[in-house]
Formats: C-alpha cells, sequence, structure tokens
C-alpha cells in the first residue's frame, strides 16, 4: 500500500443485524481500503425478530468466509425448505411454499403445463409430489446433496447472528464504539452527513454513512428527510408481538404461517428454542386481544416476555441520499411474510459493495442503486400482497378487505397472466423464481384456464412415464435422506442454549 494512501472513512450507524451484516461484509471485502467503525449501544434493543431466512443468505456467508457448520452451531440453526401457508385460501387447508423447482420444465414451457395435461388425462398426482425439498420438508428429512441438490436456508437466532458477524467484522479489521447518536452534523456547503455526535461528546467523522439505526431512521429521515411511502393499503397488517418459547417437538425444517381472521401467525423451530409471533391489523384486532391469542395458541412454554412491534409497510422515497444509505429497517419494512428481511440487508450490501465510490460519490450510482433497490422492495411488497389479495376467505372484516382491495398493476398483469394462460415470467433479478409464484398461486385457488400446447406433444404413454419418472426420484431421494433433526444435531448440534 501507498505510504500517502487514506483509507475511506465509513461509519456504519447502529449494529443489530443489519448492521453487522453491513460492517462484516464491507470490512471482509474491502480489508485496509476503507476504515469502518460501527457505532451502537447496548443500551438500545434491537428487534432481532428476523429468524426466518431465504436461499441467498447461504452464498451471503460463503462471500465473507464463513463456516457453515461453525455459524449455524453458533446460532442454533436449523435448516429450512419452505414455508407451510395455513389458512390462507380457506379456513382449515394449507399449501406450501418450497425453495426447489418442481418437476422439470421443457425450454419452451414450465413444468406446471405438463403437469396440468395430465390432469386433463386423468393424473390425479398433486403437483407437491415433484418438488423434491416440498417432500422432504414434510418428512422431516435433510441432507446436504451434490451440487446442491437440495435447495435450503436456515432458521436461526438474528441476535447471535449479529454477535457472530461482529466477530468476524473486527477480525478484518472494523471497530466498534459504544454510544448513542445524540446528533448528526451536516456540512452546510455539501449537504452531505459530516458526522455523528454521541451523547458523551464523541464525534465520529466519515465520508460514507450507512444508517442502520432501524426504524428510527435518525440519518436517512431524521438528518436528511428524505420521504416514506406508505403501502399499508396494500399490506394492512400494522403490528405484530413476538415471544420465545421451548421447543415443543423436534424443530422441523419449515417455517409455519397460519393465517387467522385479522393476519397471521409465525412458528420457527431453532435447535434450542422456538420463535412465535402474531401480525396483524390493529383496526380489526387489539393489541391486548392479539396478546391472549399469542399466547393461548403457544406450542411450548414460554421463556421470554412478549414484545410488541408496531410498523407501517412502505419504503424510502431514497435509500441512498447525499452520501448516507439506508440498509435494513431504516430503508423500509415489509412484514415478514416470506423471511424477506434478512435478504434485502444483504441485497442492499452487496449492492453498496458492487458500487462503493472510489472518490466522490457519483450521482449516477447514487440513482441507480435507489432504482435497484426499490424494484426489490416492490417485487416482494407485490409477492406478499398476493397472499391477501388471492384468498377465497370472506369469514371477517380484514379478509373481506384484502378481498376487495385494489392492487398494484405489476400483480394484476401476474395474475391474470397466469390465470388465462399458466404462463409465468420473471424479470431481470427479481427474487422469486417462476416456481415460487406458481406454488402460491395455486396454493390461494388460482386456476389457469388453459396451458402450453407442446404439453399435448406427448402420447398418453409418455406423459405417463415423464411423470411417474420424476415423481419415484423425488420420492426415492427422500426416503434415503436423513432425519433433519439427527442431520442437525451431527452436523452442528449446539451444546447450550445461548441468550437470545
Amino acid at each position: 500500500m501507498r505510504s500517502d494512501f487514506k483509507p475511506r472513512r465509513i461509519v456504519v450507524a447502529g449494529g443489530g443485524t443489519a448492521g453487522w451484516m453491513a460492517a462484516a461484509a464491507i470490512a471482509h471485502t474491502m480489508g485496509d481500503a476503507i476504515d469502518l467503525t460501527l457505532v451502537e449501544s447496548d443500551a438500545i434493543g434491537t428487534v432481532g425478530v428476523g429468524e426466518a431466512t431465504i436461499p441467498p443468505l447461504v452464498l451471503f456467508n460463503r462471500l465473507i468466509g464463513i463456516s457453515e457448520a461453525d455459524f449455524m452451531r453458533e446460532t442454533q440453526a436449523t435448516f429450512k425448505l419452505g414455508i407451510e401457508f395455513e389458512n390462507w385460501k380457506r379456513d382449515g387447508e394449507k399449501y406450501f411454499h418450497s425453495f426447489g423447482n418442481t418437476g422439470r420444465d421443457h425450454w419452451s414451457a414450465g413444468f406446471q403445463h405438463f403437469w396440468a395435461e395430465g390432469r386433463e388425462r386423468g393424473h390425479t398426482v398433486s403437483y407437491d409430489e415433484y418438488c423434491l425439498e416440498l417432500v422432504a420438508a414434510y418428512a422431516q428429512k435433510f441432507a446436504h446433496l451434490p451440487e446442491n441438490g437440495l435447495n435450503y436456508a436456515y432458521h436461526l437466532n438474528a441476535t447471535a447472528y449479529a454477535a457472530y458477524l461482529r466477530r468476524i467484522a473486527e477480525q478484518a479489521g472494523a471497530k466498534r464504539v459504544e454510544g448513542k447518536i445524540g446528533q448528526v452534523d451536516i456540512d452546510g456547503e455539501t449537504g452531505n452527513i459530516a458526522a455523528i455526535g454521541l451523547e458523551d461528546g464523541t464525534r465520529l467523522e466519515g465520508d460514507l454513512f450507512v444508517d442502520c439505526t432501524g426504524f428510527r431512521a435518525l440519518l436517512i429521515e431524521g438528518a436528511l428527510h428524505v420521504g416514506y411511502d406508505d403501502w399499508s393499503h396494500y399490506l394492512p397488517c400494522d403490528s405484530a408481538i413476538a415471544v420465545q418459547t421451548e421447543l415443543a417437538a423436534p424443530p422441523v425444517p419449515y417455517t409455519r404461517a397460519i393465517a387467522h381472521d385479522a393476519g397471521w401467525q409465525w412458528r420457527i423451530p431453532l435447535q434450542h428454542r422456538g420463535g412465535n409471533g402474531i401480525v396483524y391489523c390493529s383496526r380489526y384486532l387489539s393489541q391486548d386481544a392479539a396478546h391472549d391469542r399469542l399466547m393461548s395458541t403457544l406450542e411450548g412454554k414460554p421463556i421470554s416476555e412478549p414484545r410488541a412491534i408496531p410498523f407501517t409497510t412502505g419504503a424510502r422515497r431514497k435509500q441512498w441520499h447525499r452520501n448516507c444509505i439506508a440498509i435494513g429497517l431504516s430503508s423500509g419494512f415489509l412484514e415478514p411474510l416470506e423471511s424477506t428481511s434478512i435478504h434485502l440487508i444483504q441485497r442492499a450490501v452487496i449492492r453498496l459493495l458492487r458500487m462503493m465510490p472510489a472518490g466522490d460519490v457519483s450521482e449516477r450510482d447514487i440513482a441507480e442503486f435507489n432504482d435497484q433497490q426499490l424494484t426489490d422492495m416492490i417485487q416482494v411488497r407485490d409477492f406478499l400482497i398476493l397472499h391477501y389479495k388471492a384468498t377465497e376467505r370472506r369469514d371477517s372484516p380484514f379478509w373481506r378487505q384484502c378481498a376487495t382491495m385494489d392492487i398494484p398493476d405489476s400483480l394484476t398483469q401476474k395474475i391474470e397472466l397466469f390465470r388465462e394462460t399458466g404462463r409465468v415470467f420473471r424479470k431481470n433479478e427479481e427474487l422469486f423464481v417462476e416456481n415460487s409464484w406458481i406454488q402460491v398461486m395455486l396454493g390461494q385457488g388460482i386456476m389457469p384456464r388453459a396451458f402450453h400446447p407442446v404439453a399435448k406433444k406427448m402420447t398418453d404413454e409418455e406423459l405417463a412415464h415423464f411423470l411417474q419418472t420424476l415423481r419415484e426420484k423425488v420420492a426415492r431421494t427422500v426416503a434415503n435422506l436423513p432425519d433433519h433433526h439427527a442431520y442437525v444435531a451431527q452436523y452442528c448440534g449446539a451444546k447450550t442454549a445461548q441468550a437470545a
């Protein structure tokens, strides 16, 4: 390194999952090219309930050099193959959104077209039975397969994950400062953030500031006033209560999302405890009633005090403004129905690293970052809306509102295209692949009226053989997989429970 080189100063405001994901990735990737400081206060709690993840986190951990078994042991993690949705289409019915592919596509048409043609010809096997991850999840089986043959994510202790990432970040050169933010100093000439002032008088100057201060958004909103787009007219839930419990049974390799008359509940099994919560619309259910409902439906003994979390679904109008980038809850909020909270942190961190300024901040980078981040959030938002809109429930005011509400044109196009033709198209780097949309739309009761004619090309014998071969391969693979709970214990079993 040149003797006259001056590392670029990056200040991360706030810890928790967002702050330490950002710090660990930036420090690991940039090394001595930057001078990174994270400021947080032990006196300020974090939300810390993003305990279910999606498969891209596997890659993120690899990128920053994390040993999977070590990480899982430290965070009491289990494997996750998808999400079971109960009572969403109708009360008493359920379906599964898996992380895998279903069947085998033809280059001209997805597997759903061949499965539907099979139904027309008398085959009665469920679409589910052609998906390895789905069948494995219900059989409570898991193993690492060659060539990533089983797609998975994790259930994890988010607070322990932040602590684990802190060690990674500090080993890579990041510095932590303890303290509460008292003020944000703005440069009068540029309008940029010049420094963060702590309550004890410490002043932290920087070139680039990453706002990970959670819902408070002390930098991006408190100091820079970028504004917030409220999406609660599409996603009416505005409150949550979270509590942890003892495990009542061995942990299953999937999350449960259980709808009720004013929202839904989650159940997330870790190695040593369960994560539980209720999400609801306060117009239709009071906090006291939500608390009572949550506590009365727990499957294990509570081991923490219930914590209320009010929220407003939406996004900052700018997630990068001047020399400040908002990551995590400071950038916006989408309810954790599809476990996307940690993923959106990951996307923002990786995007920032790809656009890391070499000198002055580029307005072109800012515009591109904001466009890509907003696109990510809109695409996730639309997928979440689908679960509420495509329902046959009319048993409560909440569900009647969901069924009749207006939805974005982008979602209407996706739904109606599938309803009319059976087709789904993934745009650009959209998070949710075609099979995700298909599983949820079929699960919610949207059945296409037509399918691709290429499926009719097969003779009855060819189609029967094609379907049977795929189904038998899935069943054979699952039969040879070990029990999920036993595999976790052998691969990454945590010796003792850690503090949440």
